[in-house]
């Protein structure tokens, strides 16, 4: 029996790469002689990176120093993929997941890292670019990021201005004089499942900043001058739109990918898809377990999980998910092709305690052995 494994991230708790390993040593556990394979799959968020790397056979992974969300010097990654193109998770550089509860400020936060993987890799002869959008620690519309390729984001008083949402208030002027040779020639694939545009009720000040530390106070002084970065930007770049589909996406900085650097848009489960082998994976294998840390509504509205479903379903594959929790409009997840889900949970304990990720992990192993246990007496 060749079971494949497909599972995103519990966040939190365990990254997609240590879900699906858990997940096969309960399934070894179980006594089954099964052939499983482990491919950590992601939407564009954290694992993204680890995700390309292990279905691209010929890919390579590139460390480099650049600053994380406050300036301090970090070791990140990115990938490059046998066809050359590089593969940067953002989430390396500019992710909630790099800094302490305590340390969280999105006035002050800043994407800098991300425009310095970009330009490590430019500068290394890459010209095409998947960008995963997620996880993100800031709110500052990528203007950290654009003043590393080169773009001067200016006050009144013709001064760059500072790094973090602060440096919005101050923006009056662009100037792209100055941009990094090459960039011109280079194109970059978005990949991201967050459609919020970046500014308004639904915008990334009002829906994400709050988990990033923002008060109320910061939220409505940020979207005020998200509409102010707009403007200005409206004046460098025509054909910029605030209300496109992701401008939102990791503190705006899916809009300056798309108004500066041309970036395109595509959801994160399509692009891995589409550049790896998994749907030849999945059609050589007899079963897919998948799953994420919570199942519910809107799962089934085309996260990873049901989209691994889909594929499954072309080549007439039983399904079984794994998640820690199953929320309000999970049963929907059944009518995407999911055919069985299992919560990991075995008793009552309190969310800490759940999402503590050796508890996660124990619980993730106990389920896929009671799973197998089930199928080997069938």
């Amino acid at each position: 029996m060749k079971i494949l494994v497909l599972m995103d991230s519990f966040k939190g708790s365990l990254t997609s790469t240590e879900a699906g390993e858990a997940v096969k040593a309960g399934i070894l556990s179980s006594g089954s002689d099964a052939d499983v394979s482990v491919y950590p799959f992601a939407d564009g968020g954290e694992g993204t990176l680890d995700a390309f790397l292990k279905a691209d056979k010929c890919s390579r992974k590139i460390k480099v120093n650049v600053s994380d969300p406050l300036g301090r010097r970090i070791d990140a990654h990115y990938g490059v993929l046998s066809d050359n193109t590089a593969v940067i998770e953002i989430a390396q550089a500019a992710g909630l997941c790099l800094l302490s509860e305590t340390e969280r400020n999105p006035l002050k936060t800043t994407t800098r890292g991300v425009g310095e993987l970009i330009k490590y890799a430019v500068n290394n002869g890459i010209r095409d670019f998947i960008i995963a959008l997620g996880g993100s620690a800031t709110n500052d519309c990528g203007i950290g990021m654009l003043k590393e390729l080169g773009f001067k984001i200016l006050d009144n008083g013709g001064l760059p201005v500072c790094d973090g949402a602060l440096g919005l208030s101050k923006a009056v002027s662009i100037d792209k004089s100055g941009i990094l040779p090459c960039l011109n020639e280079c194109s970059f694939i978005i990949a991201c499942d967050v459609k919020n545009p970046l500014f308004g009720a639904q915008g990334a000040s009002h829906i994400f900043a709050p988990q990033k530390g923002a008060s109320l106070e910061d939220i409505e002084m940020m979207d005020k001058w998200f509409i102010g970065f707009s403007a200005i930007t409206h004046e460098a770049f025509p054909d910029s739109n605030p209300n496109a589909e992701g401008a939102g996406a990791a503190g705006g900085l899916g809009f300056a990918l798309q108004a500066f650097l041309n970036g395109k848009m595509q959801p994160g489960t399509d692009v891995l898809l589409s550049r790896t082998d998994i749907e030849r994976e999945i059609s050589m294998s007899d079963l897919i377990i998948t799953g994420e840390g919570r199942m519910d509504g809107q799962t089934a509205m085309g996260k990873a999980p049901v989209r691994i479903a889909d594929l499954a379903k072309k080549y007439d594959k039983p399904v079984i998910a794994i998640t820690g929790c199953v929320g309000k409009g999970a049963d929907k997840c059944h009518d995407a092709g999911i055919d069985a889900i299992f919560p990991t949970l075995s008793h009552p304990m309190t969310l800490d305690e759940a999402m503590d990720s050796k508890t996660a992990r124990d619980n993730v192993i106990r389920t896929a052995c009671e799973i197998m246990r089930l199928n080997l007496t069938i």
